[in-house]
């Protein structure tokens, strides 16, 4: 990499005098440097010098990176300078900054980031910055921009790739007794109703009882057995948790965002509610004067909350591995189009399970979770389904396809046929349900330790809406078809409401 900084140094007293001794300095750490790396090469060089102001070049070659010597520079001349001239540093400016460095592909498609001016020429890319401040310097945005430039190119390349599919399990075929979509004759039968916004559900009492049967079924045949104990959560997940999972730079564009009231005083909104009052309508211009700009989100997924409740801990050994879920955390996502039914929607119930505890026991704990599954989709539902190892949902958020055949860690997908979207060959499966082991991921994140032991995490969403979706699409809205494991949950519909 070549770096080309030019620095800009206000003093708070006359320094031109002192000439050879920053001189002497400057060279100083050009060689300190040097010292490093034999293939480095730099050199400092003074371009002005006059009465409180200096003004100097720094040219490197290597890992010798000026940026983050910088702050050293000025630490040195506030330090020597204070204590011999009782001279001070008032303000640091780097008026110009080039970083060239090569690519390991060519671009497929300009593009730019914030801050700075980006020229392309092959594998070779220029990052330009001018008037940089201290702060600036100080929050280590350059690195992360060079770091940046490196994975939005390499994201063109797995831009439109299918993601990675592995097939490791299917059932035998089963025959299904209607091809309808389920959504469509729940709706028909007025067992649902679109929400009053988009991608919402309501569900009346007979939609409701097969979603609550859903729901005791995965807590007493999977997560009670295995010994998985509930907590409760937060809706409102604060941005420096997505922050520290991924989530906020991952998927912006998919959450619902939360807005405070900026104040209570009655003042405050008295021209607002006499708008609404006057109008009978909502004036959002003077709404938006009350309201503090967002700085949380609602519930995306439940695990995000449950690894900051661990945060910083020290578990004991005893506890390991700690098993819990929530339920009662609804979550939201923004889908822009290509919603569906219930099994694709902006707002769905789902339960979290999430494990924490030593690598061997993790694994030991897929494999129990993996019967469970299996228990329930076999013996209960009865469905027609396979398991595929698939790009990690985590790995998703960031545009990556996954191409490994085996792991420790990763995802397992469970897929249901849908009779209703054609033949088993050429129709979508549905994606109903998946097990992820994250080993270390969210573990360092959060700072998660046990007394001994090394730990891994993981978690398993249940999601109450394609639960149900994947087992009415092959069993069919009449109770006496549905299989016998499943009428021990729910045998018998309630009447629901009728209208005229």
């Amino acid at each position: 990499m070549e770096f080309d900084l030019k620095a800009r140094f206000s003093f708070s007293g006359e320094i031109s005098s002192k000439k050879d001794e920053i001189n002497k300095f400057l060279s100083h750490i050009s060689d300190q440097f040097l010292k490093n790396d034999e293939n480095n090469s730099s050199t400092i060089e003074i371009l002005k010098l006059e009465k409180s102001l200096l003004i100097f070049n720094i040219k490197s070659e290597g890992v010798f990176r000026p940026h983050s010597v910088i702050l050293q520079i000025k630490n040195y001349f506030s330090k020597e300078f204070g204590s011999k001239y009782h001279i001070g540093i008032r303000e640091i400016i780097v008026e110009s900054y080039q970083i060239s460095f090569e690519l390991e592909k060519e671009i497929l498609k300009k593009f730019s980031i914030p801050f700075a001016d980006l020229d392309f020429q092959g594998k070779q890319v220029k990052i330009n910055l001018k008037d940089l401040d201290e702060e600036f310097l100080k929050r280590n945005y350059i690195d992360r921009m060079i770091n940046r430039v490196k994975e939005k190119v390499e994201d063109q390349y797995y831009e439109g790739k299918g993601e990675f599919w592995k097939l490791i399990w299917k059932s035998d075929e089963k025959t299904p007794v209607w091809e309808k979509d389920p959504t469509v004759e729940m709706v028909r039968l007025e067992w649902l109703k679109q929400g009053p916004t988009k991608g919402k559900w309501f569900f009346r009492p007979q939609a409701a009882a097969i979603m609550e049967a859903m729901e005791k079924i995965a807590i007493k045949e999977i997560l009670q057995p295995l010994g998985f104990q509930e907590v409760i959560e937060s809706h409102i997940v604060p941005f420096d948790i997505w922050l520290k999972t991924g989530h906020l730079e991952g998927m912006p564009g998919e959450f619902y965002y939360v807005s405070e009231p900026a104040t209570r005083d009655v003042e405050k909104w008295e021209r607002f509610v006499d708008l609404t009052k006057i109008t009978k309508t909502v004036p959002f211009d003077e709404l938006k004067e009350n309201l503090s700009i967002p700085s949380a989100g609602i519930c995306y997924a439940q695990c995000p909350m449950i690894y900051w409740s661990f945060k910083g801990k020290t578990i004991a050994e005893e506890s390991l591995p700690i098993l819990i879920y929530d339920k009662t955390a609804i979550s939201n996502r923004y889908e822009s189009g290509g919603r569906h039914g219930i099994e694709r929607v902006d707002e769905f119930h789902r339960i979290e399970p999430v494990y924490i505890g030593t690598k061997e026991q993790l694994l030991k704990l897929r494999e129990k979770m993996l019967e469970r599954y299996k228990h329930v989709f076999n013996n209960i539902f009865d469905l027609e389904w396979r398991m595929a190892w698939v790009t990690p949902w985590y790995m998703q958020q960031a545009g990556k396809t996954h191409d490994e055949s085996t792991q420790e860690t990763g995802t397992i997908d469970f897929e249901a046929y849908m009779p209703y979207r054609g033949n088993r060959a050429d129709s979508e499966w549905l994606e109903f349900q998946n097990l992820s082991i994250l080993g270390e991921k969210y573990i360092k994140v959060f700072t998660i330790k046990a007394q001994k032991s090394d730990l891994w995490s993981g978690c398993s969403g249940i999601g109450l809406e394609r639960w149900t979706t994947a087992f009415l699409a092959q069993k069919g809205l009449d109770p006496d078809k549905w299989p016998d494991g499943f009428k021990k949950y729910l045998g018998n519909l309630p009447e629901g409401i009728r209208f005229l």
